[in-house]
């Protein structure tokens, strides 16, 4: 079993600053990218930001400049960290990762998602 646990979502006003954390556990050997996705209501699911194993990163431009993705492959987590927040972010943002279980399954795990809010 794997789980992939979200926290850090909320509401924020404006110009705001939220950080989303996504930790990863269960039978896990060993897992490549992360990355952070969000969907609006009506929307289609989009990439956020997205991270290797060995830290190279790629936005979407919407988020370039304003959102940070890091992680801590120690811990096999992922951060978001969201700076100069604007309502058109307010999403259900979720994490997913690439990830090699014990029993050989390489497959893309997703959580459960996390809203962020973003209103004055």
């Amino acid at each position: 079993q794997v789980q992939l646990v979200e926290s850090g979502g909320g509401l924020v006003q404006p110009g705001g600053s939220l950080r989303l954390s996504c930790a990863a556990s269960g039978s896990i050997i060993s897992i490549n990218a992360m990355g952070w996705y969000r969907q609006a209501p009506g929307e289609q699911r989009e990439l956020v930001a997205r991270i290797t194993s060995g830290g190279s990163t790629n936005y979407a431009d919407s988020v370039k400049g304003r959102f940070t993705i890091s992680r801590d492959n120690a811990k096999n987590t992922v951060y978001l960290q969201m700076n100069s927040l604007k309502p058109e972010d307010t999403a259900v943002y979720y994490c997913n990762a690439d990830l090699l279980t014990t029993t050989f399954r390489r497959y893309t795990h997703w959580g459960q998602g996390t809203q962020v809010t973003v209103s004055s």
